[in-house]
């Protein structure tokens, strides 16, 4: 297994205990302890987890998990997602990026397009999109929060309302089992809105483990999207949900059953 795919094991298991040996983890491996701290080093210089007394323990505070924690989390299937969502932006389109690491995949995944103008208020999706010199990157102004690497605030409505884009891009913190949206703080859930109400088409993008994550914040609901993109079938109650809507689903399994077969 590869430092990467430790580092995303290491910090899926954090989300369930509150220490981690060095040991056990050398063990459960089957690497050197000095592999493993080398990976623990890595770990902590992201803020995915804190150094303790033979090992680590989860991060301190509360709320969403630290965007760097949550791009090693579930990456395989963010990247699937990434990668079937950029397949269908067309180049010299117009697209709005939301908060969170599943949109900046699909941003990845689209740094071969040409001619792309990018909305957004997630500062790793405009440093990403700037590398790419075809490419016209506006960014929301404000306050960073730290923790999530993106600006939300009271002027976000006013960023995105200023724009009307072909396609927005976002994803949310968690779907209840009667669909609706749900976000850590209001704040986010005021920047989702905006995006959706000035876009032509609207993209949902999230990962499995977001239906019944115990986010607290309501906005919206999922078939008020245009598209719902996932890497696994989506739960039967949102299915029959979204049977009696407008709203399409798009399974982005086949590209993660591509990178499986091809590793």
């Amino acid at each position: 297994m590869k430092s990467e795919s430790r580092g995303a094991a290491i910090a899926a298991m954090l989300r369930e205990r509150d220490f981690l040996s060095v040991e056990e983890l050398a063990g459960r491996f089957e690497v050197t302890t000095q592999t493993i701290r080398r990976d623990i080093n890595g770990l902590c210089e992201q803020g995915i987890a804190r150094r303790l007394h033979g090992g680590i323990g989860r991060p301190t505070g509360r709320g969403n998990v630290a965007f760097q924690e949550r791009r090693v989390l579930n990456r395989a299937a963010k990247m699937a997602i990434g990668r079937t969502l950029a397949a269908r932006i067309p180049d010299g389109a117009s697209v709005s990026f939301g908060i969170g690491t599943t949109p900046q995949m699909v941003a990845e995944a689209l740094m071969d397009h040409q001619g792309l103008k990018i909305v957004t208020n997630n500062l790793p999706i405009a440093l990403t999109a700037a590398q790419n010199p075809t490419f016209e990157v506006a960014i929301a102004g404000g306050l960073v929060r730290n923790n999530d690497l993106d600006v939300c605030g009271s002027a976000i409505e006013g960023f995105f309302g200023a724009y009307k884009v072909d396609f927005a891009v976002f994803g949310v913190g968690g779907v209840d089992e009667d669909g609706s949206l749900l976000d850590f703080t209001h704040e986010e859930v005021q920047a989702r809105q905006a995006m959706r109400a000035n876009c032509r088409r609207s993209f949902l993008v999230l990962d499995a483990t977001k239906f019944g994550r115990p986010a607290h914040v309501h906005g919206g609901r999922i078939d008020q999207v245009d598209t719902v993109f996932c890497e696994t079938a989506l739960p039967q109650a949102i299915q029959d949900l979204l049977a009696g809507s407008r709203t399409s689903f798009v399974s982005c399994s086949d590209e993660i059953a591509g990178d499986a077969s091809s590793g």
